[in-house]
């Protein structure tokens, strides 16, 4: 088991959620105290455009910004992150691992991102200018296999940044371990609560995002100090 700590840009300490925590986090709020799986998805995509704005001010809409894209609920918050760029005028290509066994939430947000007029593709781009790796989040099961290895491959391919959302894909949320291959990034962008994995510098720097988790969740799991993390501010930068 990895050991470190987490503090945000203020000192104070965060506290890290192992891969059940985190999935127990979920299973609370959809079930019981909100928000849906939808919503969340919303609040991660609009989080992670948002930081794509801010990190390139200056030419992330001249970037050609690539989205890989899994099948579950992170593929489905970089469609999220895409549709939202897209809207505000950036270039964006979303490449799915498998459209046919996305789940309904993940395949409802691709609808909508077709709907506004973005572009998907089965084959990545020759030339990306921002990698968003969105394939495989906390609940990583084994080596990435198939498609999943193709495109965590694709992001070795070009000296471009890559952006991961939750965790790169292929590191073990838990245990820091890579069963095979794995997502070097720049940065990650993380959901809700850091990852115990996250201790690993495969994911970069490191930022926290709120999806809308509200205190009573945290209660409700016995990690009450949780719900004070974000005082305010939708996106906090994390050290370790």
């Amino acid at each position: 088991m990895p050991y470190c700590t987490f503090s945000d840009d203020r000192g104070r300490h965060v506290p890290a959620v192992d891969a059940s925590e985190m999935k127990e986090v979920d299973r609370v709020a959809i079930s019981d105290t909100g928000p849906n799986l939808f919503q969340m998805m919303e609040n991660a995509g609009r989080n992670l455009a948002e930081l794509v704005i801010e990190t390139f001010p200056s030419d992330w809409a001249e970037r050609h910004i690539v989205v890989l894209a899994g099948t579950g609920g992170n593929g489905g918050g970089g469609v999220t992150a895409g549709r939202h760029l897209t809207n505000h005028g950036g270039r964006v290509t979303v490449v799915v691992t498998d459209e046919a066994r996305m789940g309904n939430v993940a395949k409802q947000q691709l609808a909508i991102y077709r709907a506004a007029g973005g572009a998907v593709a089965l084959k990545p781009p020759s030339e990306p200018g921002l990698v968003i790796d969105a394939v495989i989040g906390y609940s990583l099961s084994g080596a990435p296999r198939g498609r999943a290895l193709e495109l965590i491959a694709y992001t070795y391919a070009h000296a471009t940044p890559v952006l991961s959302l939750d965790v790169p894909s292929g590191l073990n949320a838990t245990t820091e371990e890579t069963p095979g291959s794995v997502v070097q990034a720049n940065a990650t962008m993380t959901l809700a609560l850091p990852k115990i994995g996250l201790c690993s510098s495969l994911a970069g720097d490191i930022v926290l995002a709120d999806i809308g988790i509200p205190a009573l969740t945290y209660r409700k799991i016995g990690r009450p100090a949780a719900a004070a993390v974000f005082d305010g501010r939708y996106r906090v930068p994390l050290q370790r």
